[in-house]
């Protein structure tokens, strides 16, 4: 039987791996980010509360911890205690060795239409 989506709010964009935003999460980042766009409502807001979400994705505190903080990093999530929400994938995510600000290179312009390529 072929999958039909559901009548519901929550998807998974497919430029999180077309874009290789996932390939900067680690294993804790990835499943927090999927529990958040799963739970989250059509504005892309949560409030899942620590215990909680430690619980649900068997996370200790400082691992849950680490995982929020790797996906504001990415701009992937927005969080102030107790509300998270899921953000829109229209920027550019940003690499280990950047600042949030900084833009992008050509060569990364051109890696990310090309595949990695360049």
């Amino acid at each position: 039987m072929i999958r039909q989506v559901p009548d519901q709010f929550s998807w998974v964009d497919h430029r999180l791996v077309r874009e290789r935003y996932i390939d900067y999460l680690s294993h804790g980042s990835a499943a927090l980010y999927l529990f958040l766009v799963t739970v989250s409502d059509a504005k892309g807001l949560s409030y899942y509360g620590d215990e909680t979400l430690q619980k649900r994705l068997c996370m200790d505190n400082t691992c849950l911890s680490d995982a929020r903080d790797a996906l504001v990093q990415q701009r992937l999530i927005a969080y102030k205690k107790p509300l998270y929400q899921v953000l829109a994938l229209d920027h550019r995510r940003v690499g280990q060795n950047q600042a949030a600000t900084e833009p992008c290179s050509m060569q990364e312009v051109l890696q990310q239409v090309m595949g990695g390529g360049v």
